[in-house]
């Protein structure tokens, strides 16, 4: 009898778990968006295996940084655009939200231009797919609500486990693999260092924290299922980085030992076709496309939340077109703009891709350091203020991410990569 007690128990532990499951999973997935995927390619062709070591801390600094802002939507039920917008000046919510809207734009665009070079590789061309795809994005976000969307977007996860199964068909030696991942190499090479950066700077940007606070909000998920919740940002935050660890593997294992350098996605998609074989090559390149469409749905619709959050507009994939217009409007106008131009001839997408990389390591800082404020306002968190041990933790990690993002920038812009991304 007991024993069943227990059972029972795990059971309905379990059922209330995959109740909750969903918004940390499809927040850090996202962020192995088109050109996420291009910087792990980039990095194991030109480097082999010697940057896997940046993945274990770059998890560490990720679960922190998402798992305040989740206990942010559940203990007060507010995005992170609302509590920005009522707790600090106007003037600043105002500055963030254009360069937050800016930086998401270019991003955007940059997912429609990973979803044109896959479709080349498949011969599709792009005046045909894009269209296609933007019609598919509006239909989808229009058409379902929040429970229905988020399944949704779960499912577009699993595009992911492609490049598991493309890492794994490359048989690496796994010991050098390990031998990598746990001790750190270091090199004083510029192209090595800016690669670094760029690893550590793709896996945390300010989007992320505005659209995992607004789904926990969205979800409806109280303080009483944060235990629930934490899990499944923790879960999340180690899935993005596995997919980081196998893209790295897959490119590191063919590429580099042929001295074959990539500068893109489609690149190192091409490069392992007749190195790998077709089925390396199929999986590789259809992860890019459904990575790349994932992120423009999820960019689009981050973007609407904190601009209609910051200004007190109605939002929420819940609502109806009439009752969230403004909501609605700006996901089908940014998608839309993101279309167009990438669909005009020879344009250089590669500025604008540039730009987006700028304008986030510029409001990154302000981002985390008002996520700090907010997390230790105890007329906002009451008991669930951080504790003073990971108060040093959290200040000590969003001090790094800021020097790092702040190097990244002054790269960026004085010696930026030769090639588009994507």
């Amino acid at each position: 009898m007991f024993a069943g007690i227990v059972s029972k128990l795990k059971l309905r532990r379990l059922m209330l778990f995959l109740s909750i499951l969903g918004p940390g999973i499809i927040t850090a997935s996202v962020d192995n968006d088109a050109g996420g995927i291009a910087t792990y390619s980039i990095a194991g062709a030109h480097f082999g295996y010697a940057l896997l070591w940046t993945l274990i801390p770059i998890t560490f600094l990720l679960i922190i940084v998402q798992e305040m802002c989740a206990r942010m939507g559940a203990v007060t039920g507010k995005g992170l655009s609302d509590l920005i917008r009522e707790n600090f000046s106007l003037k600043i919510t105002v500055m963030l939200m254009i360069g937050l809207c800016l930086a998401n734009l270019f991003v955007t665009i940059a997912e429609f231009a990973g979803m044109a070079a896959a479709g080349e590789l498949f011969g599709v061309n792009k005046y045909f797919l894009i269209p296609t795809c933007l019609i598919f994005v509006w239909a989808v976000i229009l058409n379902l609500r929040y429970k229905t969307l988020e399944k949704f977007f779960l499912l577009l996860s699993f595009f992911y486990i492609s490049y598991i199964l493309s890492g794994l068909m490359a048989k690496p030696d796994w010991d050098h693999v390990l031998n990598q991942l746990i001790f750190p190499s270091f090199s004083l090479n510029t192209a090595y260092l800016i690669t670094l950066l760029g690893v550590i700077g793709t896996t945390i940007t300010p989007w992320m924290q505005f659209y995992l606070q607004s789904s926990i909000v969205e979800k409806g998920i109280s303080i009483k299922e944060y235990a629930y919740s934490r899990l499944d940002v923790i879960i999340g935050c180690i899935i993005t980085d596995v997919v980081a660890f196998f893209i790295i593997v897959c490119c590191a294992t063919v590429l580099f030992p042929k001295g074959i350098t990539v500068e893109s996605a489609t690149e190192a998609a091409k490069a392992l076709l007749p190195l790998a074989g077709p089925y390396t090559f199929l999986l590789f390149a259809i992860g890019f496309f459904g990575a790349a469409l994932f992120g423009a749905f999820i960019l689009p619709i981050s973007t609407s939340f904190y601009i209609c959050e910051a200004f007190g507009w109605e939002s929420g994939i819940n609502k109806s077109f009439e009752d969230a217009k403004a909501f609605y409007l700006i996901i089908l106008l940014l998608t839309l703009l993101a279309a167009i131009v990438v669909l005009i001839p020879k344009i250089p997408l590669f500025p604008l891709m540039l730009m987006a990389q700028v304008i986030n390591g510029i409001i990154l800082p302000f981002i985390l350091i008002a996520i700090l404020r907010l997390i230790n306002n105890k007329k906002l968190m009451g008991s669930y203020v951080n504790p003073p041990w990971l108060n040093c933790i959290s200040w000590a990690a969003s001090i790094f991410i800021i020097i790092i993002t702040f190097i990244m920038v002054i790269t960026t812009l004085y010696m930026p990569p030769p090639s588009p991304l994507v």
